[in-house]
């Protein structure tokens, strides 16, 4: 049974649909302290973060006599997370733990939308190796596609398992922020 929030934003909505600027200001105030503050935790920037925020609301009043949407929270919070996505490419901010992947993939329903980011995350994990130095990206492929151990491509490659541990780490750490970023948005929008 639909809630009396439920109702509410339905109400609005269908307002919204209509230009109303009442309606507008309502959701406006609604949601722009949760938006910004999902968008500050990533972008770690104040100035970013309500830039982004703020063309969420511009294309959100832009856009509402199209809007064919039952879910305002899940509208918001889904072009938060692609108006970040999209700035962070755009910046080359790329981040994340390969091995984590599965966690993204694995969250929630796996809808069309995710399996297009899971495709675009792929490709800028792939693109952000491409851009390793050269013996950091030999050492973690081996390792990461190739499946060797450390002693391996120690030999393979006539250096220490130390520099091998290092090098992994750093690549690790290189790639640290893109599932952070997907993740933390994920968490943000299924409150």
């Amino acid at each position: 049974m639909p809630s009396h929030d439920d109702y509410d934003e339905l109400k609005l909505l269908k307002q919204l649909r209509k230009q109303e600027v009442a309606a507008f200001e309502m959701i406006y105030a609604r949601y722009w302290k949760r938006l910004f503050k999902v968008a500050i935790d990533f972008l770690k920037d104040e100035e970013a973060a309500k830039d982004v925020v703020q063309d969420i609301f511009e294309m959100l009043w832009k856009n509402a006599p199209r809007l064919e949407i039952n879910n305002l929270s899940s509208y918001l919070f889904v072009s938060l997370r692609n108006k970040m996505v999209n700035r962070i490419t755009r910046e080359g901010r790329y981040t994340a733990y390969l091995s984590s992947l599965e966690n993204y993939i694995n969250v929630g329903e796996y809808t069309t939308d995710q399996v297009l980011r899971e495709k675009e995350l792929r490709k800028l994990i792939t693109e952000r190796i491409e851009r390793f130095p050269a013996k950091m990206k030999r050492v973690f492929e081996l390792s990461r596609f190739l499946d060797y151990s450390y002693k391996e491509i120690a030999k393979e490659l006539n250096i220490s398992e130390n520099t091998v541990k290092k090098q992994i780490n750093n690549a690790l750490n290189n790639l640290r922020n893109v599932l952070h970023i997907f993740w933390i948005l994920l968490i943000h929008h299924s409150r």
